[in-house]
Parts: structure tokens; sequence; C-alpha cells
């Protein structure tokens, strides 16, 4: 498992650890009976999306729910050459948008069970940060089995 860990927590942002696969966040979810947070952002082009990352979910409010309650997700899709992904993770972020963000609507924060089913979802930068942490945190006292 430490293997799988060290393989899904493949980046951090503002000190909580997000990951790139969702499979494999699925699995760590249903190992520690978490949910899934996925955000579809637009990491080199898209404003709101930066400002969501960098104010709201690198929060230490955001930090510490992630840390009791989530598996975190990132499908990033930048714009810029220089940023551009490989194919293979531009694939899985492809899946993801297909399934999850079939409108391309940025940002987009999705919010999982481990088994992948939608909960609920958040479009946009949100007017009132702490409402939609604490939206985040009752959704998942409200699914809760």
């Amino acid at each position: 498992m430490k293997f799988l860990v060290s393989i899904f927590l493949v980046f951090s942002l503002n000190g909580v650890q997000w990951g790139t696969n969702l499979e494999q966040a699925q699995q760590v979810a249903q190992k520690e009976h978490k949910f899934i947070l996925l955000s579809f952002s637009g990491s080199d082009w898209c404003g709101p999306c930066i400002r969501l990352h960098k104010e709201i979910f690198g929060s230490d409010a955001f930090e510490q729910l992630a840390k009791e309650k989530l598996v975190l997700v990132n499908a990033d899709f930048p714009r810029y050459k220089k940023n551009q992904l490989p194919a293979s993770q531009q694939k899985i972020n492809d899946a993801l948008a297909e399934k999850y963000n079939r409108k391309g609507e940025f940002p987009l924060t999705v919010l999982l069970n481990a088994q992948g089913k939608l909960i609920k979802s958040w479009d946009g930068f949100p007017s009132a940060p702490n409402e939609f942490l604490e939206d985040i945190a009752q959704s998942i006292q409200d699914n809760q089995q």
C-alpha cells in the first residue's frame, strides 16, 4: 500500500496532497473511508481556477477538512504548450471530463463517494469561501454510510 500512496500523492498544492488518477484515489478513499474531491482546473489560463487553488484550497480550513475527510484529485487542462501534460495523463483527464464535466466548466469542483458516485458539484469560484467549505463538509456528513 505504501507503493500505491507514493504513486498517488504526486504533487502538493499549498500544503495538501493532490493526486491525478481517480482510480487510485478511489482505492485510497475506500481504505481510509473518505470522500473524493475532484477539481477541474486550467492551471495556466483560468484565473478563477488559480484563485480557487490558492485562496480556498490553500487555506488552513480546507487543509484540515482535506486531511480528515478527503482524497484530492486535480484534473488539469493547461493550454500553453510549455505546460502540456504527458499524453497518458491527458487521456486520464479527458476521461474524467467526459464523465464528470461534459460541459467543460472551469473551475468545477466535484464531490464523489469512494466508489466514484457523484454527490455534489460546484461550478465557478465560490462567492463565499467559508460557506463553500461548510457545504462540502455538510455534503460529506449527509452521505456518510
